[in-house]
C-alpha cells in the first residue's frame, strides 16, 4: 500500500515537472535623475504595476541607475545593455528636430495635456519619419513649462545678456540665442553643482527641479512668465528585441498600458512636482516674481519668441511630415484638453 502511494506520488510530481515553467521577465529600465524625483518614485513604478497587473505577473520592472550620461540612454537601449529607459531629446542634438514640436512657446497648456497631444500627433504625424529608429518608443512626456532660475534677480530679459545660462538643448538653444546669453551645455543633475560654484548665473528649467535637485538653495530668483517659457520633450521607449522575445500577448499587454496613457500619467506627475516645488521654494523664502499677462516682461517674451515655429518648419522641411498641420493639431487638442 505504502509502495503503491509513493508510485503515484512520484508520478504525481513527474507530471508537474513535465509541465512548463510560469516564465518571468525582468524588464531593466535605464534611468538617471535621482531615485527621490517623482518620474522615478511614481512614474516609472506606476507603469511597473500596470504591466504587472496586465502580464498577470509574466513582466516585471526594475529601474537601474548609473548606466551612463542622459543623452546615452538611447543606445543603451538600442544596444541592449538596458531593455528600456527615458531620456530628454534636447540631450542628443541633430538626431531629434520634430521633437521640438511639442517645445515651441506660447502653447498656454499645462504638461498633461501637452503630453497627450503630443502623443496623438506623433502616432498620426511624426511616426513614419522614424527618428526614434532602432527603438520602440511608449511614451512621450514634456515636463511643467519651463522658467527662469538665476542667483540674482532680473527685472527685464534683456538683462540676460551676456549672462552664463545652462541651457538643455532643444528649443532652449534657439531661446538663449535670441536672448543672447552665454550657453552653457548640461545634463540637469549638474545644475546644483554648477550654481554652487559660480560656473553658470542660472538655468532655463521647469520648477519641479527647485524641490528635487534642491535648485531652491542656489537658484533663489524664480521669474514666472505666463504659460512659462517653453516645454521639454521627453520619450520612454524600450528595445525592439526585448519586446520580440516576449509571447505576443505579453507585448500586447506591456503596449495597452503604454502610449497614451502613460504619457498622460507621467505629464500629470510632472505638473504635480512643479506646483509642489513652488510652494516649497515660496516657503523656503525664495524671490518669486509672477510676470502677469500684459506687463512688460510678458511682452518682451512674446516678441522675442514671434517666429520661432517658423524657424522651426523650415528646420525640418526635409522630413516629408506636414508639420504645419501637426503643429496646428498638437496646439488645437492641447488648449482643449
Amino acid at each position: 500500500m505504502i509502495l503503491k502511494k509513493l508510485l503515484r506520488l512520484g508520478a504525481t510530481l513527474a507530471a508537474f515537472s513535465a509541465l512548463p515553467a510560469l516564465a518571468q521577465t525582468e524588464m531593466h529600465v535605464a534611468s538617471w535623475l535621482p531615485p527621490t524625483h517623482p518620474h522615478n518614485a511614481v512614474v516609472l513604478p506606476t507603469w511597473g504595476q500596470w504591466i504587472e497587473e496586465a502580464t498577470e505577473g509574466r513582466v516585471t520592472l526594475k529601474i537601474d541607475y548609473d548606466l551612463g550620461h542622459p543623452k546615452d540612454m538611447f543606445t543603451l537601449v538600442e544596444d541592449g545593455v538596458a531593455d528600456a529607459g527615458w531620456s530628454f531629446h534636447g540631450y542628443v542634438p541633430g538626431r531629434f528636430q520634430l521633437t521640438q514640436i511639442v517645445e515651441q512657446p506660447l502653447l498656454g497648456a499645462n504638461a498633461e495635456a501637452a503630453s497627450v497631444a503630443y502623443w496623438r500627433v506623433y502616432e498620426k504625424y511624426l511616426k513614419p519619419a522614424e527618428e526614434h529608429i532602432g527603438l520602440e518608443v511608449v511614451g512621450l512626456f514634456t515636463h511643467a513649462p519651463g522658467q527662469i532660475q538665476m542667483a540674482e534677480p532680473i527685472q527685464s530679459l534683456a538683462e540676460l545678456a551676456g549672462k552664463k545660462i545652462r541651457l538643455g538643448g532643444g528649443i532652449q538653444s534657439a531661446l538663449g540665442e535670441r536672448m543672447q546669453v552665454t550657453p552653457v551645455n548640461a545634463p540637469a543633475t549638474k545644475v546644483y553643482e554648477m550654481m554652487q560654484q559660480g560656473v553658470i548665473d542660472g538655468a532655463f528649467m521647469p520648477l519641479c527641479e527647485q524641490k528635487v535637485l534642491r535648485l531652491s538653495e542656489v537658484a533663489d530668483n524664480l521669474t514666472l512668465l505666463p504659460g512659462g517659457m517653453y516645454l521639454g520633450s521627453f520619450g520612454i521607449f524600450i528595445n525592439p528585441d526585448f519586446l520580440e522575445d516576449l509571447t505576443d500577448e505579453d507585448r500586447e499587454a506591456i503596449l495597452s498600458v503604454s502610449g497614451e496613457k502613460l504619457s498622460q500619467l507621467a505629464g500629470r506627475v510632472w505638473d504635480q512636482c512643479g506646483t509642489d516645488a513652488l510652494a516649497a521654494s515660496r516657503e523656503a523664502g525664495v524671490n518669486v516674481v509672477e510676470v502677469a499677462e500684459g506687463e512688460p516682461m510678458a511682452e518682451e517674451f512674446r516678441q522675442l519668441a514671434e517666429g520661432l515655429d517658423e524657424a522651426w518648419f523650415k528646420q525640418v522641411e526635409g522630413s516629408g511630415v506636414d508639420t504645419k498641420a501637426a503643429l496646428a493639431e498638437l496646439r488645437e487638442i492641447a488648449r482643449n484638453y
